[in-house]
């Protein structure tokens, strides 16, 4: 299938690494031009000339931080001039995995916590939002789609739960304002996703308990209904098709890409 995505302009926020890397090498792998944003101006720049050299199509990095409204501004307005026009698709991915360093308990949530957390996956998207959101308009066509996580969906992790349905709130009022400028909103739901980092935390786990690290992707595996480690480059498929013309019937909502929860039935 053609996904149309030849000659698109677009943003991955939190594009140096993860998912957002993986996101950026598919939307380039289908023919879209691409601005890598992340605060790590090293990590962008070596992240943009590997996925370049790759695919062949202009893909440039640069340095923001989406909690700054300046900065993020200022980014916008930089990769549209690097990319030869105004953005035609945003995904928002600059953020920490939910109780990737472990989930805090109850005692230790301080409100500096809490807001930074808020800060940079709701509100940083939503600057990120605005910002592209004039140039879609005038052209009539967009996509933004918002990468959150199953923590929306399950206990365990307060704020991590909190900013992720946050997200999804954000997701479906952005989708009611600008679908009828020809402007699609989503929200995709990562669950225990393999990327780069995943290799240390099994070896860390394999030895604390004393088995093989196949054992412990084993056990990580188990807790979705595939029994298999859903990749990085697996949840970017379903958020580069999401940002194609493709997707045309979809707005609004959220998608889960987490090779499915047991027991569990949304609807």
């Amino acid at each position: 299938m053609d996904l149309q995505l030849k000659g698109k302009r677009a943003i991955v926020t939190g594009g140096s690494r993860g998912i957002g890397k993986a996101i950026a090498r598919g939307l380039a792998l289908e023919g879209a031009d691409v601005v890598l944003l992340a605060r790590n101006a090293q990590a962008l720049t070596a992240a943009a000339a590997e996925i370049a050299s790759e695919t062949g199509r202009t893909v440039a990095g640069v340095a923001a931080d989406t909690t700054l409204d300046d900065q993020v501004r200022s980014a916008v307005a930089e990769a549209a001039r690097l990319l030869g026009g105004p953005i035609d698709i945003l995904v928002n991915a600059a953020a920490e995995p939910a109780g990737f360093a472990g989930p805090p308990q109850l005692a230790d949530i301080s409100g500096d916590f809490f807001h930074a957390e808020m800060d940079t996956k709701v509100m940083g998207y939503l600057r990120c939002a605005r910002e592209v959101a004039p140039g879609m308009r005038a052209s009539g066509w967009g996509r933004i789609v918002n990468v959150s996580g199953l923590a929306a969906r399950q206990t365990g992790n307060a704020v991590g739960s909190m900013r992720n349905v946050a997200v999804a709130a954000l997701t479906k009022n952005l989708a009611d304002e600008l679908g009828p400028a020809g402007i699609q909103v989503t929200v995709v739901h990562p669950g225990l996703t393999r990327t780069e980092r995943t290799a240390p935390l099994v070896a860390a786990r394999a030895a604390a308990q004393g088995v093989s690290t196949e054992a412990v992707e084993a056990q990580m595996a188990a807790g979705n209904s595939i029994h298999h480690l859903v990749d990085a480059a697996e949840v970017a498929d379903v958020v580069v098709f999401l940002c194609s013309p493709r997707s045309r019937a979809i707005n609004g909502d959220a998608i889960a890409a987490g090779g499915g929860a047991p027991r569990a039935i949304h609807y």
